[in-house]
């Protein structure tokens, strides 16, 4: 298995790197720890996009119209990852009684879902934390087929087995990435609780792993598709892709611990839409061959291919901020003269301002995005001014997040990719972000 070797060569350079500044530790630490919280309970439906689960965790911050619930669980979460972090020193060992005491960490209190008797009849049914399933949680597939756990009577013993499993396996000397994978996977198909299993499980196979000195392994909601399907695979017999799949998430998790570890930055592309991630990074165009220069119709080319659509991103993702103020509006500037229209239409006029310029001497657009007066009482009356600059030079066009930072450097003969643009918004969403939690944080 490629992915399990290279897991294991990662897991050697890593210890090479050992003991870890406490700092930088602390930070990957609290990284994992978020995106822990925020991927396993959102791949359970959980509701908290990851800047609430960010506010929520880091700042104790219960902003938005969101189940109480729903707030509950990653709060549960979080103790139950603390907790595990925890007793990972002392060398606790893998129990019953710990599985059921982090089952009652993560659901906290019992609650009532959604269920059906025995004739189809929609009903409600207590969950209990910290207690084995007292009813039937069998699954209807998507193919109208039952899918069958194991049956209330016989949940008991067969978690005896498991433990027993386990701590036979572990004395054997077995390679703990597949046993914390087959660990995972057996605990699913016992499927142990009323809720909360799939949770418990993804805690107890890192734990497994965090005790033989890994980084957590963090499955991501948007590689749902994935992981069912490797668990599915398992479900017939087929183990390895599960196997695989396991040892492939921990090589993200190891390479993001031996950056971390070197001081380098730890944070990854997908974390643009969830964190609102500062992501900064520069394009240098030395060693490229210069084919095009400046001219008008260059110009119109990069505002068709790469301007337009980096404003139309821009103003669409910045819209999540005109819920904290009062006044908003987006526009675009030619050499800081504002063209007409706003929002979607600011492009289109944009582009008629520079087709009846009668050479290329245009400077510098600039995509603005300004909000004014916040509307919570108390803060006082601020505004806020995003803005992404292009200036035009003779055979480049650069990209600015601020009147002198470059982000980008780009030849006339190329265009920003989708990946890019993202990146450039990201930075301006989390500059924002960062000035409105300083606003807060001032008046504590």
């Amino acid at each position: 298995m490629n992915f399990l070797t290279t897991a294991e060569q990662l897991k050697n350079e890593l210890d090479t790197l050992r003991p870890l500044d406490k700092e930088a530790e602390a930070r990957i630490m609290q990284k994992f720890r978020l995106d822990w919280n925020y991927h396993s309970n959102n791949l359970e439906g959980n509701s908290l996009t990851f800047g609430e689960t960010k506010a929520l965790l880091l700042h104790g911050i219960t902003a938005g119209a969101k189940p109480l619930k729903d707030y509950l669980e990653i709060e549960g979460h979080d103790e139950a990852i603390k907790w595990v972090e925890e007793i990972i020193k002392d060398k606790t060992p893998l129990t019953e009684t710990f599985i059921r005491q982090l089952h009652t960490l993560i659901l906290i209190r019992p609650y009532e879902i959604d269920a059906q008797t025995p004739d189809g009849k929609p009903t409600k049914r207590l969950v209990k934390v910290g207690e084995y399933k007292t009813h039937p949680n069998h699954v209807l597939t998507q193919t109208g087929a039952m899918f069958y756990f194991a049956e209330p009577f016989e949940t008991p013993a067969k978690m005896r087995e498991l433990v027993d499993w386990f701590r036979e396996k572990k004395e054997s000397g077995i390679n703990p990435i597949l046993l914390a994978a087959e660990f995972h996977y057996k605990f699913i198909r016992i499927h142990p609780f009323d809720d909360g299993n799939g949770r418990v499980a993804r805690i107890l196979m890192n734990f497994i792993l965090m005790q033989h000195g890994f980084p957590p392994v963090i499955i991501k909601t948007e590689d749902k598709e994935n992981y069912i399907l490797a668990l599915q695979q398992a479900d017939v017999g087929i183990y390895e892709p599960f196997f695989e799949y396991v040892a492939k998430n921990l090589i993200r998790s190891l390479e993001i611990m031996i950056r971390g570890a070197r001081g380098e930055n730890i944070e990854e592309p997908e974390d643009v839409d969830k964190e609102l991630a500062l992501f900064e990074k520069k394009i240098r165009t030395t060693g490229r061959k210069i084919e095009i220069k400046k001219n008008k119709a260059v110009i119109l080319e990069v505002f068709d291919k790469s301007i337009t659509p980096l404003a139309n991103s821009f103003f669409n993702e910045f819209r999540t901020f005109d819920r904290f103020y009062i006044q908003y509006h987006a526009r675009m500037y030619i050499d800081g003269k504002a063209v007409l229209g706003e929002y979607d239409n600011a492009p289109y006029y944009a582009k008629q301002e520079i087709d009846q310029i009668q050479n290329d001497k245009i400077q510098e657009i600039k995509i603005s995005y300004f909000h004014n007066e916040f509307n919570q009482d108390g803060f006082g009356n601020f505004s806020y001014e995003a803005r992404i600059k292009v200036t035009f030079e003779l055979t480049k066009y650069k990209i600015y997040n601020d009147d002198t930072t470059i982000i980008y450097e780009k030849l006339y003969s190329e265009q920003l990719s989708q990946e890019e643009i993202k990146e450039i918004i990201t930075l301006e969403k989390k500059k924002h972000l960062e000035f409105l939690n300083r606003k807060y944080n001032a008046l504590k």
